[in-house]
């Protein structure tokens, strides 16, 4: 407010030196007395009239510190030796000296012109603009009528500028500028609380810092999730070492016992334990071999060049082979029943790749089941639609882990036992397999009350 009434004394100066009259003359002196204590401003007007030619208005007003009184020392003006060290130790004193100069000035130039309330409002806009705060307002030019005591007689309004539209609320704030000597007018500046405003003019700020607060959230649950997932892994790997290691062991053991009975215990001279020791070493070289193979199947399903070699299968009949098979080399009773219709049911399907499907399930069934097996296998076609569910009553698997059971590699975790034999392949194999065929498969269970895989072609 200080600066816009600067300026709008400075343009009234500016419209007195364009007008050819002589007007007069307007003379301010401010400094402090000879004690550095007291401010003193002395304001001099001169007018060019005939008949007021040489007549010298005065008014002296000291201060001494915060505490402002008017008297009558036109010598005290400017004779301070000290003022110059008080300015220089006190900053405030400057802007206090500096503010005594420009009321003194202004006082002055209101002898010879009237304020230019419209223009006033109009520099203060600007002002405001520069410091972003364009809000509706009123500028208010206020006079305050006293008497000799400074008591307050009336106190009238004598212009308003601003926005015409804007009512000031209960809650507006005002401003008040005193701009000359006397203190009989000033300035009021009114609006309304800026908290909104400065709210909005936040709003870049504010949307960017939660943008960046979304960023780091989402990067720290990314990172949990990944050091959970890479845990996770880790127990993936541990297990499939643990299991692997067995399995390649045990074949390698029976295989090396059987050839070192042949080798060293003349057992090749018996035909028929000779026969049971090479009977035993091939059904061992068969499972590294099945071993191998899975393994292989996993590298090949991932090439480009991998093709499948699509068939009329009769599902019936490459069914109940499968279930002969296992009922025959299970180390438990195991029943199977086989409900399917219609009968001669026929897929198009790799008929080598289907028939590992199948099979991988029964096993796993079998094997994940408890003293006696008990299964079930269900084909329906619907339309253009083929169902199948192989359904046990085994040991059934944890809800947490069944996200997991088509990953490769992986088991449901047992620590180190091994009493069950696998390599963390078969369901991941059937998965691949079957999406090959352009299927789906899913998996329900409940521990200790078994599980259904469905296979949907």
């Amino acid at each position: 407010m200080r600066t816009s009434d600067f300026n709008e004394v400075v343009l009234r100066i500016n419209d007195l030196q364009k007008d050819n009259v002589e007007h007069g003359s307007v003379t301010v002196s401010a400094g402090y007395d000879a004690d550095g204590h007291s401010l003193v401003t002395q304001q001099t007007i001169s007018y060019t009239d005939s008949t007021r030619q040489d007549t010298i208005h005065s008014r002296t007003e000291t201060s001494v510190d915060t505490v402002k009184t008017v008297g009558n020392d036109p010598e005290a003006v400017a004779s301070s030796e000290s003022g110059l060290d008080v300015l220089l130790k006190k900053q405030d004193s400057l802007k206090e000296l500096l503010i005594s100069i420009q009321q003194g000035i202004h006082s002055g130039v209101d002898a010879y012109i009237d304020v230019n309330l419209q223009r006033y409002d109009s520099l203060l806009t600007h002002v405001m603009k520069e410091h972003n705060l364009s809000i509706p307002h009123h500028t208010l030019l206020i006079y305050t009528g006293t008497r000799a005591d400074s008591s307050i007689i009336y106190i009238d309004t004598l212009g308003m500028a601003g926005d015409s539209s804007y009512i000031p609320s209960p809650k507006a704030i005002r401003f008040d500028y005193e701009f000359n000597r006397h203190r009989s007018q000033r300035y009021q500046l009114i609006f309304e609380p800026i908290d909104s405003l400065v709210l909005k003019q936040m709003t870049g700020i504010l949307v960017t810092s939660f943008v960046i607060l979304l960023i780091l959230g989402f990067s720290f649950w990314f990172l949990i999730r990944t050091l959970l997932k890479q845990k996770t892994l880790d127990e993936m790997k541990s297990d499939f070492t643990n299991n692997i290691t067995h399995e390649l062991k045990t074949p390698i053991a029976v295989a090396y016992a059987a050839n070192d009975a042949l080798l060293n215990f003349n057992q090749a001279e018996e035909k028929s334990k000779r026969d049971q020791y090479l009977r035993i070493s091939q059904e061992q070289l068969q499972r590294l071999s099945g071993l191998v193979e899975q393994i292989l199947s996993m590298g090949m399903e991932r090439r480009k060049t991998f093709r499948l070699h699509p068939e009329e299968i009769n599902l019936k009949e490459l069914i109940t082979p499968l279930v002969e098979q296992h009922q025959l080399k299970a180390d438990k009773p195991v029943h199977i029943s086989l409900d399917m219709k219609p009968e001669t049911l026929v897929i198009v399907a790799d008929r080598t790749h289907f028939s590992n499907i199948i099979s991988n399930l029964i096993d796993n069934a079998v094997k994940y089941s408890k003293e006696e097996a008990e299964l079930s296998i269900y084909c329906r076609q619907i339309g253009e639609t083929v169902t199948i569910r192989v359904t046990d009553r085994g040991i059934g698997i944890p809800l947490d882990k069944q996200k997991h059971i088509f990953d490769k590699f992986y088991r449901v975790p047992t620590g180190n036992l091994h009493n069950i034999k696998g390599y963390g392949l078969g369901l991941f194999y059937v998965k691949s397999m079957v999406e090959k065929h352009g299927g789906t498969i899913t998996v329900k269970s409940e521990p200790d009350k078994g599980s259904t895989f469905t296979i949907t072609l």
